[in-house]
């Protein structure tokens, strides 16, 4: 009796399961799979260049020096960019933003990282906005951007998501998380937006010491 039950609710799911899987549209989500993994490629290897021995790796694999080696995956990340980001609007034009009922869950997000990488922030944030209020996009990529395009303007963020190298008017230069509005409810503002860490565990991740900072203590 229960096999049969199972077998039944088998036959009744399988089509709206096959029917939700050709909404994907799987040429384009392999298409921004390659695309992200382009975008983070030389992002990461900025990381290793801490270790010596990752260092002097990368160097011989690019065939630079080490002193050369970080101009050197810098420019090569600008190419990848500027590339990228020709293709993602071609995207964009013929799809809107292909968000998850498109392309799925996983590569939703593929599209917002070449433009949070881009200088169209203010170009496309009206854009990200409304894929995230109909839930194409995760609403914390919203914040990310809108926190990033405050940080260009000169504007405190809102989510604590963004870190920058200022010098301050103590005279010190260093990495800090940028000044936020109402540092005291940032953390409330991050959980309402869907972030699982807090400002301090963010910056922690960012490999920056977190404290309140304002305006008034960065040197203009």
């Amino acid at each position: 009796m229960k096999l049969r039950r199972f077998l039944f609710l088998l036959m009744f799911l399988s089509p709206a399961f096959t029917y939700a899987q050709n909404q994907v549209n799987l040429p384009l989500k392999k298409q921004l799979d390659s695309i992200l993994v382009i975008d983070q490629k030389y992002r990461l290897l900025f990381g290793l260049l801490s270790d010596p021995a990752k260092e002097d790796s990368l160097a011989r694999q690019y065939g630079v020096s080490k002193e050369k080696l970080a101009g050197h995956l810098s420019d090569l990340q600008n190419e990848a960019d500027t590339s990228n980001l020709f293709i993602i609007e071609s995207v964009i034009k013929k799809y809107g933003y292909p968000g998850k009922s498109l392309v799925g869950g996983e590569s939703s997000s593929a599209v917002w990282s070449v433009l949070q990488h881009s200088k169209k922030i203010d170009l496309y944030l009206p854009l990200i906005r409304q894929a995230a209020k109909k839930g194409e996009l995760a609403m914390i990529y919203a914040a990310m951007m809108e926190d990033r395009a405050l940080m260009y303007h000169g504007k405190e963020q809102i989510y604590g998501t963004q870190g920058s190298y200022r010098k301050l008017k103590t005279g010190k230069s260093e990495m800090i998380i940028f000044p936020i509005r109402d540092p005291e409810g940032v953390n409330e503002r991050r959980k309402k937006a869907g972030f699982d860490t807090t400002v301090e565990e963010n910056a922690k991740r960012l490999n920056i010491t977190y404290r309140k900072i304002s305006m008034d203590d960065l040197v203009k």
